[in-house]
């Protein structure tokens, strides 16, 4: 039997009151939609006090209040994948053409 390395656990922690639940939300989604099934799972934290972190293990990779607002969807998909897989591209997200495109 093979063992194989436990898959990363992301935790999106939010502020409730704030009402960033939805926001959140769209960011797991993203999320699992780009990593799949290389994640072990995206957890939603609920919690108060303006509060929005997002760790890879137990690694903080966003702060709200140290890095200056929310990621949008390139910089959290390029954190997660910096530690998840630095060689993956990202496609348009880094700025590169897929192999094959014929174009300016």
């Amino acid at each position: 039997m093979t063992e194989t390395a436990p898959r990363p656990r992301i935790a999106i922690t939010y502020c409730s009151m704030c009402n960033w639940m939805l926001r959140s939300a769209w960011m797991a989604q993203e999320l699992l939609q780009t990593f799949g099934q290389d994640l072990g799972e995206v957890a939603l934290i609920p919690r108060t006090g303006g509060i929005f972190l997002i760790h890879y293990d137990d690694a903080l990779i966003w702060d709200r209040a140290v890095d200056g607002g929310f990621p949008d969807s390139k910089q959290l998909k390029q954190r997660v994948r910096d530690r998840l897989d630095p060689q993956r591209s990202l496609g348009h997200v880094d700025g590169h053409k897929a192999a094959g495109d014929a174009g300016a």
